[in-house]
């Protein structure tokens, strides 16, 4: 299952995260994650898994056209002629020669603090440049909300494409959720998982009691279910296995509630323009 973005580029409705996926006892299980099914394979500059990212689809059986591979600017590298060399470092790390979507990681890193205007939208221009280039298939950004869009959007040409957000049980970020889904930007959701917390929660074992899923499996149908494209993270072969099978059953609208209502559940988004890093 694909959603269709803005330009008429097809994003698959789920993926796999590589943050954390570091060395090289990582490569076999996304090896096999990209076997077993999944195409959207998910990694940033800053997690220093795009090496893995890499090894993985040379010792995968998919060719590269099927995949879609995103990878996220460093905080390190936001304005116009930074951006360009990152990129650059990405594809050779990548060993590609065109990525599927690039996102700008946080829209107001400290060290740009005072000049993060002018600096990411510098950014947005060499983003730009590069996707009319046909080196970026789509292009987009992470963690911004909607004053962030807005301010790049008074000199952008193109709308980004995508938003990745912190996404969860309990942790729906109503208003930036609303305006992508106006403006027609589509939402990625990492952190499906609340980086584990969901597993302790009890009401989400009774959902997965309930319909006979695992606590994994109920979270990922929820941010499905959402309009989202989860970005689940596995190196377990089981649970790579099971987080892709989520499309043969449906929450009900009361469990929905339940869930996105389970405050506590998973620690808040975030303030992006409070980040210390």
């Amino acid at each position: 299952m694909h959603y269709t973005l803005s330009n008429g580029v097809q994003m698959p409705c789920i993926g796999i995260g590589t943050h954390q996926a570091q060395g090289e006892g990582a490569v076999a299980p996304l090896a096999q994650a990209i076997n077993e099914g999944y195409r959207l394979i998910d990694t940033a500059a800053a997690y220093l898994t795009e090496p893995v990212v890499a090894k993985a689809v040379q010792a995968c059986d998919v060719p590269r056209e099927e995949l879609f591979i995103t990878s996220k600017l460093r905080n390190a590298c936001h304005g116009y002629q930074a951006t360009m060399e990152a990129f650059e470092l990405t594809l050779a790390n990548l060993e590609t020669d065109y990525l599927d979507l690039y996102l700008i990681h946080w829209p107001n890193p400290i060290q740009y603090r005072t000049i993060w205007r002018e600096a990411t939208k510098g950014t947005w221009r060499a983003f730009e440049e590069l996707y009319a280039q046909g080196r970026i298939r789509a292009i987009g950004v992470s963690n911004f909300m909607p004053h962030h869009i807005e301010m790049l959007m008074e000199d952008a040409k193109v709308l980004p494409m995508v938003n990745q957000l912190k996404l969860c049980p309990g942790v729906t970020q109503p208003e930036i959720v609303h305006y992508c889904k106006e403006k027609g930007i589509r939402i990625e959701a990492y952190s499906p998982f609340g980086t584990g917390q969901v597993f302790k929660s009890e009401q989400i074992q009774s959902l997965a009691a309930k319909y006979g899923r695992t606590a994994g499996q109920i979270c990922l149908r929820w941010s499905i279910q959402m309009g989202f494209i989860p970005l689940p993270k596995s190196v377990t072969p089981a649970r790579i296995w099971e987080n892709l099978n989520v499309f043969d059953f449906e929450l009900s609208p009361e469990d929905m509630a339940l869930i996105s209502g389970m405050d506590g559940c998973c620690e808040p988004a975030i303030d992006p323009d409070a980040i210390a890093f």
